[in-house]
C-alpha cells in the first residue's frame, strides 16, 4: 500500500473490518428507519380516534390511509434518481426534515382534506427516505457480511411503527390524538441535526460522480486500516459501465432489464399487502370487537414479528440462496393471511398468526431491498432500489 497511487474503492471496503464507523452507520440509518416506521403507521393508530373527534365514520378516512402510501411511492420515485445525481446525504438530510415539517402541519390539519394533503406530503418525505438509508449503507457494508447489515438497519422500521402502536395507547387517551403526530414531527427534525454533523457521504458515489480525492479519502481513511497516504486515485470496475448510460437508462438495458421489472412489480405488490395490512388492521381488530388497548397490541405483534424476521432473512441470505429466501417468505405469508381471515374469535390464536405473518412478510419485502441493492452498480443503485 505505501507504493500504490490508485485503490480500489469497493475492494477496500469489502476487506475492511466492521468498525465504529459501520457501526454508526447502521445506528443513523436504525434511527432513520424507525422514525419513517412510526410515521408510517401513526395514521392507523389515531384513526380511529380522529373519526369518533371529527364525528365521521372510519371508511370516511380511506382517503387519508391511502395519501400517504401514494406519497410514499412518488417520494421513492423521485427521490432515487436525485440522490444518484446529488448524493445519497443531501437526500437524506432533506427528505427527514420535509416529512418531520409535514407531520407537524398534519397535527394542525382541521378537515379530512387538509389531512389528506399532509399525510401525502408526509408520504413524500417518507418514501424518499427509506431508499436512500438502504442504498447509503449497502455502498458501505463489506460483501461478506452486506445482507445482514441492510436488515439489521431495516430493523427500525418494524420497531419503529411497533413502537408506534404501544406509545400511541398510552398518548391518545392522555393528550389526544394530535400528540402522537407532533412526537412524528420532532423526532426526525432532531435527527435532521445529527445526520448533518454525523453522515457520511458514499464514498462509492464520489468516486463514481469523480469527486475530489482528498475529500474520498478523508472518509476512507475512518474505515480503512491501512495508510492512504499515497493514493492519489480511487476508482470502481464500474465506472465505464456506469458512464455509458443514464441512471434511468441502465435500469432497463441488458443485462438490468428483467432484474428491473421484476424486482419492482414484487416491490410494489408487497408494499402494497404490507401498507394495507399495518394501516387497516387496528380498524379491523376495533371492527371485530378488540379495545383500542388490544387493537394496538395486536398490529405490534407484526411489527415486533417483523424485527426477527429481518434479522432472520438477512442470516439467510448471505448463505443461501437469497432469492429462494425472498419467494419462501412471500409464499408463507399469503397462507398466514388466509389463516388469519379465518380466525378472529380466539386473540391468542389470532395474535400468533399475526407475529408470524410479521416474521414472514417483513423478512421477504426487507429482503427485495437487499436484493436491489448487490443488484445494480453505483450508478444507478438508489434508483433500483427505490
Amino acid at each position: 500500500m505505501a507504493h500504490s497511487t490508485e485503490l480500489n474503492i469497493q475492494q477496500a471496503i469489502d476487506d475492511s473490518k466492521f468498525s465504529l464507523f459501520h457501526w454508526t452507520l447502521i445506528i443513523l440509518g436504525f434511527l432513520i428507519l424507525a422514525i419513517d416506521g412510526f410515521d408510517t403507521a401513526a395514521m392507523g393508530y389515531i384513526a380511529p380516534s380522529v373519526a369518533k373527534d371529527w364525528g365521521i365514520v372510519k371508511q370516511d378516512l380511506g382517503p387519508v390511509l391511502s395519501a400517504a402510501l401514494l406519497g410514499l411511492s412518488l417520494g421513492a420515485l423521485v427521490a432515487g434518481p436525485i440522490s444518484d445525481r446529488i448524493g445519497r446525504k443531501r437526500v437524506l438530510v432533506f427528505s427527514c426534515l420535509f416529512f418531520g415539517l409535514s407531520s407537524l402541519a398534519t397535527a394542525y390539519a382541521g378537515s379530512l382534506n387538509s389531512l389528506t394533503l399532509w399525510r401525502f406530503l408526509t408520504g413524500l418525505g417518507l418514501g424518499a427516505a427509506m431508499p436512500n438509508a438502504i442504498t447509503l449503507i449497502s455502498e458501505y457494508a463489506p460483501q461478506r457480511c452486506r445482507s445482514l447489515a441492510i436488515n439489521t438497519m431495516y430493523c427500525g422500521f418494524p420497531l419503529g411503527a411497533a413502537g408506534g402502536g404501544a406509545i400511541s395507547s398510552w398518548l391518545i387517551p392522555a393528550y389526544g390524538w394530535h400528540s402522537v403526530l407532533l412526537l412524528g414531527a420532532i423526532a426526525p427534525l432532531v435527527l435532521t441535526v445529527l445526520l448533518i454533523l454525523f453522515l457520511p457521504e458514499s464514498v462509492k458515489y464520489m468516486v463514481n460522480r469523480g469527486k475530489d480525492a482528498i475529500k474520498i479519502k478523508r472518509i476512507a481513511q475512518r474505515f480503512v486500516s491501512q495508510n492512504l497516504d499515497n493514493v492519489t486515485r480511487f476508482y470502481l470496475y464500474e465506472e465505464k459501465l456506469a458512464q455509458s448510460k443514464t441512471s434511468v437508462g441502465l435500469l432497463f438495458t441488458r443485462p438490468y432489464l428483467t432484474g428491473t421489472l421484476m424486482l419492482w412489480l414484487t416491490y410494489f405488490m408487497g408494499l402494497v399487502i404490507y401498507y394495507v395490512l399495518l394501516s387497516w388492521m387496528p380498524i379491523l381488530m376495533q371492527g371485530l370487537g378488540y379495545q383500542l388497548e388490544q387493537s394496538a397490541i395486536l398490529t405490534s405483534l407484526f411489527t415486533f414479528g417483523g424485527t426477527l424476521g429481518i434479522l432472520v432473512a438477512g442470516w439467510l441470505m448471505d448463505r443461501w440462496n437469497a432469492h429462494k429466501v425472498v419467494s419462501s417468505g412471500f409464499v408463507i405469508t399469503a397462507l398466514l393471511i388466509v389463516a388469519m381471515a379465518t380466525e378472529d374469535s380466539h386473540i391468542v390464536l389470532l395474535g400468533t398468526f399475526i407475529f408470524l405473518m410479521g416474521i414472514t412478510m417483513n423478512g421477504a419485502q426487507s429482503g427485495l431491498q437487499t436484493l436491489a441493492a448487490t443488484f445494480y452498480p453505483t450508478h444507478s443503485r438508489a434508483t433500483g432500489i427505490a
